[in-house]
């Protein structure tokens, strides 16, 4: 989406936050995990490219626009340590409330996925709550949306194949949210981002378009965040939501997707070969409670439309440029090397027919064992014959 923010200063602008990023690293500080997100844009699967569902459409490179942050670990501490602040008010509520740590899992607070008074939605991407408080206190809104940008989104990568005579021949999955979680939160690449002049969004309104307008006067990402909330809680439409969304930027899908069709066609399977990239956990929907059933509601939407508000974004970088840019930095490591490590585990999976996940101990057993290495052409039946 357009943006009037010049390329330059974008450029300039990502410079600074990624340097802040590394200098924190070096910092002392205790650990924390920092606001951050990104928001999916869906396009049509066929057989010839990958399904880009929750990836972000991306300029020339993902740079924190506008209206986005903290950028830094320093910029948070100085946040979190204004009284009566939204960062402040979440820090302490974050000291009171102290996560577990799972081992061999990402340092993040799974708790968060599903709170209180949220559903999750059957295809796992969204979580909606009707709580009267989140639509009436702007406070609470945004501490909401704050915290919920504490966790990244799920992007996976769905690998099928299937034949025209018996159906699915593998079906597997391989989960890719530990390349956006750096074991180490100083090191994480995550911010928060709202909408910047001149950007299309759902801004309100009973308008079912993306628009530029209205926009809230603000200098930063925390106050930007509060006028849209405090908006949000005032607006007097019968059916009205807020949606804060998470996305995944600067990750090559497309070599990615290269890269499994290559594996899959020298095992000799000549059947059609779908490979998409889902994400999931994108949204956090709050909306007014039904004022008289969800019957009443929906027919009230049909006639004068639905208030929607998509202006915040939680942004987790795969990288600090889109591929190619040789200032190119990763949050955990390339889509080379992750390659390298899960090429074989893969085709294992994908070679005895598998429908299901391919897990570290699939990993394990490929360099332990050299389970996967090896394996050239398959017997995929007479179909194939």
């Amino acid at each position: 989406m357009a943006s009037s923010t010049s390329v330059g200063g974008e450029k300039a602008h990502i410079a600074e936050h990624y340097s802040r990023v590394d200098a924190a690293a070096q910092d002392d500080s205790s650990s924390r995990v920092r606001s951050g997100f990104l928001v999916g844009v869906e396009n049509d699967t066929n057989d010839e490219h990958p399904t880009h569902t929750g990836f972000s459409a991306q300029p020339a490179e993902q740079a924190p626009p506008l209206y986005s942050g903290p950028a830094s670990l320093a910029h948070e501490l100085a946040l979190e340590r204004q009284p009566g602040s939204a960062a402040n008010e979440a820090a302490l509520a974050a000291q009171r409330r102290a996560f577990p740590r799972y081992p061999g899992l990402p340092y993040i607070d799974y708790r968060l996925y599903l709170p209180p008074l949220f559903e999750l939605s059957s295809d796992k991407t969204a979580i909606k709550s009707l709580a009267p408080y989140l639509s009436a206190t702007a406070s609470a809104l945004v501490n909401l949306i704050h915290t919920q940008a504490t966790i990244p989104p799920k992007p996976l990568i769905h690998i099928q194949g299937n034949n025209q005579h018996q159906g699915i021949d593998f079906s597997v999955k391989v989960n890719l949210m530990p390349l956006i979680v750096s074991e180490d939160p100083r090191r994480r690449m995550n911010y928060v981002r709202c909408v910047g002049r001149g950007e299309l969004a759902l801004r309100g309104g009973n308008s079912r378009k993306p628009s530029a307008f209205p926009e809230v006067e603000s200098s930063d990402a925390s106050s930007a965040i509060e006028a849209w909330c405090r908006r949000f809680v005032e607006d007097t439409a019968s059916v009205k939501s807020f949606v804060l969304e998470r996305q995944v930027a600067n990750m090559d899908i497309e070599w990615l997707d290269g890269q499994i069709r290559s594996l899959v066609a020298k095992t000799g399977y000549k059947g059609v070969v779908q490979v998409t990239f889902p994400v999931l956990h994108t949204r956090v929907v709050v909306q007014n409670p039904d004022k008289v059933n969800k019957f009443f509601t929906s027919v009230s939407t049909l006639f004068t439309g639905k208030s929607v508000y998509e202006v915040v974004k939680a942004v987790w970088p795969f990288a600090t440029h889109r591929s190619g840019d040789p200032a190119r930095k990763f949050a955990v490591q390339s889509e080379e090397q992750w390659w390298k490590e899960w090429c074989d585990p893969i085709r294992y999976a994908i070679c005895t027919k598998r429908t299901g996940w391919v897990t570290n101990e699939d990993k394990l057993e490929a360099l332990m064992e050299g389970v996967g290495k090896g394996i050239t052409a398959v017997d995929w039946g007479n179909d194939y014959s």
